[in-house]
């Protein structure tokens, strides 16, 4: 296997498993693949900073109950030894407000390699 293609596969595992933190709503474990400096964008507003984030992303958790959210069709259109980027389709659903709801959307992350270890310094979700 080519170093691009051993690459990819880790990059594959970080997003499954940021994948199945933000299904758990585990925001201890979402957060350790955030860097601290992140700016998250989605439908409802930017975000700057992990505590802004980490801030959405409870809001999210709080609002939207039992939800599965799935990355879809993930592709690596840039990948080196410490930055890589991906677009992906998603979908959820879950209950929000008591009612079921579900949704699609498309996905951009910039993930770059600080202190040995992966991080995403930027997510775009737009539906």
């Amino acid at each position: 296997m080519g170093d691009q293609d051993e690459l990819k596969s880790q990059l594959d595992v970080f997003i499954g498993e940021y994948e199945q933190a933000n299904n758990r709503h585990d925001i201890a474990r979402v957060v350790q693949f955030i860097a601290d400096d992140a700016v998250y964008w989605f439908s409802n507003g930017s975000f700057r900073g992990l505590p802004s984030v980490k801030s959405a992303i409870e809001q999210t958790f709080a609002t939207s109950l039992n939800e599965v959210y799935e990355v879809q069709d993930l592709e690596w259109p840039v990948v080196t030894t410490d930055l890589a980027v991906c677009r992906y389709q998603f979908a959820w659903r879950g209950e929000v407000a008591g009612q079921s709801r579900s949704g699609r959307g498309r996905g951009t992350n910039v993930i770059v390699m600080r202190d040995g270890r992966w991080q995403i310094v930027h997510e775009h979700l737009s539906s």
